[in-house]
């Protein structure tokens, strides 16, 4: 069975996905479709060297975040160990920004072995080559299965169901308004959004691919997107399209396939709401009582920042969550009526 965590940016998954960890068979797999590139899953076929062609390349965002200094709890390869391969301000392999330091406290070394598996593979299409590459990972972790789970999947959730017929999936979702001031405050988002939405008009995706790392003594202008702090409503549209998009994949599926569950309730009772998910995605929920050390990771809700807003901001970002909210079954925000 293929099984996908599925998910906006900032919306829990990461915890979700660690909490999956605890269980003897389940391998969490982070952050690996994410990195790929826009034809990731097409329909020609390609060999084993070229798909580790495509996978071992350092994803520009990230070299653009961290060799600026700014940390990304995502990230967590483990930079300044004694004899690791790539320093803080080294262009980072994908493979190495999380999904193998969460599997293994040698990631170099299962990086090697990676390139070793992947490059022996013969030519199929890219969805049965990441199958068989998350499967032979599971394996050389001691589990026998696995889960994929990267942040905004949601997005791409079309592309997953028609690249892999019959996967069940875990739609975890979060509010609207609380998801994008949480992207606010994360440094890749924050570049992220300057750049899609132009919010620089000196600066476009290609000037800020010429500018990976900092040149001493020159204008940065990807630092200067990192420093703003746009408003909250550009992560509210960000997050919104999301989920809009993401419902078309969820209009294919059969209703075995899928399942929804809020934050809330992960962080509220853990306990029912692992097992509901074990259940879908055909775990033991009593295997080596992992599921009463998930539950012990949570540490409750976080505070919730909305309302700390100014009330003209808070009502543009209520009224751009609004089609994502409904989507969600979630309370819409009603509007606020400001003094004259």
């Amino acid at each position: 069975m293929d099984r996908f965590i599925v998910g906006t940016g900032r919306c829990g998954s990461t915890l979700l996905s660690r909490m999956l960890a605890e269980s003897p068979e389940m391998a969490s797999l982070f952050e690996f479709i994410n990195g790929l590139p826009g034809n990731r899953f097409a329909p020609s076929t390609m060999s084993g060297p070229d798909l580790w062609q495509i996978i071992s390349q350092p994803h520009p965002f990230v070299t653009m975040v961290t060799s600026r200094g700014h940390r990304v709890e995502e990230i967590t390869y483990p930079f300044g160990r004694p004899g690791v391969r790539f320093g803080a301000g080294d262009s980072l392999p994908w493979l190495l920004v999380s999904m193998l330091p969460r599997l293994t406290d040698d990631p170099d070394r299962l990086f090697d072995e990676s390139q070793a598996f992947v490059c022996a593979q013969p030519h199929r299409t890219p969805p049965d080559h990441y199958r068989t590459y998350f499967q032979w990972l599971a394996e050389q972790t001691g589990r026998t299965m696995w889960n994929e789970r990267s942040g905004g999947g949601i997005e791409y959730l079309p592309e997953l169901a028609r690249a892999f017929p019959g996967a069940r999936f875990v739609h975890l979702h979060r509010a609207g308004e609380e998801t994008s001031l949480s992207m606010r405050e994360h440094a890749a988002f924050r570049l992220a959004i300057s750049i899609i939405y132009g919010l620089d008009p000196e600066v476009d995706l290609a000037t800020a691919l010429a500018t990976l790392t900092p040149k001493a003594g020159e204008d940065d202008p990807v630092a200067r997107m990192l420093a703003r702090r746009p408003h909250a409503a550009h992560f509210g549209v960000f997050w919104s399209d999301q989920l809009v998009n993401g419902y078309r994949g969820v209009q294919v599926l059969d209703p075995a396939q899928y399942i929804e569950v809020s934050f809330d309730d992960m962080v509220d009772d853990p306990r029912t709401t692992l097992r509901r998910i074990a259940a879908h995605f055909a775990m033991d929920p009593d295997a080596g009582g992992w599921i009463e050390r998930a539950a012990a990771m949570v540490r409750g809700r976080p505070p919730e920042r909305a309302g700390e807003l100014p009330a003209p901001e808070r009502e543009r970002l209520a009224e751009v969550c609004r089609a994502g909210n409904r989507l969600l079954g979630r309370p819409v925000t009603p509007k606020i009526v400001l003094d004259a």
